[in-house]
């Protein structure tokens, strides 16, 4: 009897085994083939095509979704050699699901939504209204403002999308009572957040940039890349020089004269409208209900940061920050300031604990076109890295390194602009130029690869500014509360400005390398171009009202 279950178990299992072991061999050659695969377009000039289809949309019609996602649907037709059901599983299977399962995405995500619920429970406690009344009665002039808006930004330089939310939710009350438009405070906001970061060597940017310089002292290259980061600085001079001179130019002048007049956004698109009905008026809150969830908040981010670099693990504090992983740091340390923020609201008996549950789908809900945006932006650079944008890149820049060495810089520079700009990510602009930078020059001229360094960072930057696709572009609308297509129309000729003068400065830092006669230089041009732009666009007598 038992041969005979032997036998009989033998005749089904081994059938079995065979099946699930050719299966497996099948799904192993599907997986090889997969891996395989290289689009007819991989690595050539039309990688960059579906991005810049996606931007020129964005711009003209002004509506950002569906220009996003046709930039998508070109990129999976490139990379399907135009196969109906290729297309398809590439937009949704690899692009969409793709980027929204990617941990650190969800993480970014998760970051984003806490600090929606956390402006809600602050509009809701009152919190932003006090210090709304309190700026009013200390912060007399709208130079006043935006200069607290600048101060504020550079403070917070641990990361640029903490930035952006922070600096938003805390000034835009005050900003808004003193007429200034919300496209105004985007681009201040924006302006101060990958700037102050790029040059902050305790941020998650630094630690981007060290990663990627391999074989040297990352940290100390950055360190002595900061007073090259031209674009990155004069950004800065440019905010303080525009707001001293009081003067604006391009659509930014139109938006600016209509909030004078009562009309903050100039568009009727109100993207965040439901977001700016929280305050009721009747909340018992006082400026301690928005300063202590921004302390704790920073606090638990600080903290977040420095555990996923394995700080309590026995890792020192630098290198912690340097290998620290920005969205789990930022998701943990957001989550616990919730948690101390409900705790604190609570005790206080500004808001029960059911009206700081009732929050969680209201702020949600704010933070929906931001977090539509950047999956569309997410899914279009995944759509570029598929048709390999980053090797065409690669290929022209190190076809073009041997020649022209004193321009290199300017050179770098551009690319990064444009490369940042096509594919709306700065760290991924680093990831790409940062190594190649490091293979021309390291061991042979060391002072050039620092100044090159510096200027793969500031193309980075500056490109991320001026892309509609952008994450911090998106995370600065969301801070505003403002139109995204607005924002991007209103910062592109300020950005453009900084960007022509620090081309001119990388040309010359090429040929004196030397930032101490450099730096001074370029901010002595950059303020003499403000100058000559208000003249010219007769804009000193705008802005005169305090």
């Amino acid at each position: 009897m038992r041969k005979r279950n032997k036998i009989l178990l033998s005749s089904v299992v081994v059938p079995m085994v065979l099946v699930l072991g050719s299966m497996s061999v099948y799904a192993a050659e599907e997986a090889e083939a997969a891996e395989e695969y290289v689009p007819t377009m991989y690595a050539t000039f039309w990688a960059l095509i579906p991005p810049v289809v996606a931007i020129v949309l964005a711009l003209i019609t002004k509506e950002v979704y569906s220009s996003l996602f046709i930039g998508i649907v070109i990129g999976a037709l490139f990379y399907a050699n135009f196969n109906f059901e290729t297309t398809v599983n590439h937009v949704f299977v690899d692009g969409i699901v793709g980027v929204l399962t990617d941990p650190y995405n969800m993480g970014i995500l998760v970051f984003l939504v806490i600090l929606g619920i956390m402006v809600c429970m602050m509009n809701r406690a009152g919190g932003s209204a006090a210090f709304g009344r309190w700026a009013t009665e200390h912060i007399k002039s709208r130079v006043g403002v935006q200069l607290a808006t600048i101060l504020l930004g550079m403070l917070i330089f641990i990361d640029d999308y903490f930035n952006c939310l922070t600096v938003g939710s805390v000034m835009r009350p005050v900003t808004d009572q003193h007429k200034v438009s919300r496209a105004k405070l985007a681009y201040l906001i924006d302006a101060t957040a990958a700037p102050i970061c790029i040059i902050a060597p305790i941020s998650s940017w630094a630690a981007a940039v060290s990663g990627f310089v391999e074989g040297e002292d990352g940290f100390s290259v950055f360190v002595r890349a900061i007073p090259y980061n031209f674009y990155a600085i004069l950004t800065i001079v440019m905010m303080l020089g525009i707001t001293f001179m009081k003067f604006d130019y391009g659509p930014m002048k139109q938006h600016e004269e209509n909030a004078m007049k009562g009309d903050l956004y100039t568009t009727s698109d109100r993207p965040y409208a439901s977001a700016e009905e929280e305050d009721t008026g009747e909340a018992k809150g006082g400026v301690i209900d928005l300063v202590f969830p921004i302390v704790a908040l920073i606090i638990c981010c600080i903290i977040g940061m420095i555990y996923s670099g394995g700080f309590f693990s026995g890792v020192g504090l630098i290198e912690a920050f340097s290998e620290s992983d920005a969205s789990v740091g930022l998701m943990l340390g957001s989550f616990f300031g919730l948690l101390l923020t409900v705790i604190f609201y609570v005790a206080r008996r500004v808001l029960k604990f059911t009206e700081c549950m009732n929050c969680i789908p209201e702020g949600f809900k704010a933070m929906v076109p931001a977090i539509l945006i950047l999956t569309f932006a997410w899914t279009l650079k995944a759509m570029t890295d598929s048709l390999g944008a980053r090797e065409f890149v690669a290929a022209a820049i190190g076809s073009a390194a041997g020649g022209l060495l004193n321009f290199l810089p300017a050179i770098i520079f551009l690319v990064g602009c444009f490369l940042a700009f096509a594919t709306g990510t700065s760290w991924g602009t680093f990831g790409i130029l940062i190594p190649i930078v490091v293979s021309v020059f390291s061991g042979t001229n060391e002072t050039m690869m620092i100044i090159s360094i510096s200027a793969c960072m500031a193309g980075a930057v500056c490109g991320d500014h001026c892309s509609p696709i952008s994450d911090t572009t998106i995370m600065a609308s969301a801070g505003a509360q403002c139109n995204h297509v607005n924002h991007v129309t209103t910062q592109l000729p300020y950005a453009i400005t900084a960007a022509a003068v620090s081309f001119v400065m990388y040309i010359i830092a090429g040929f004196v390398r030397n930032p101490v006669i450099c730096l001074p230089l370029g901010v002595v041009l950059m303020l003499l171009t403000l100058v000559v732009i208000r003249r010219v666009t007769n804009g000193g007598a705008q802005q005169q009202v305090t």
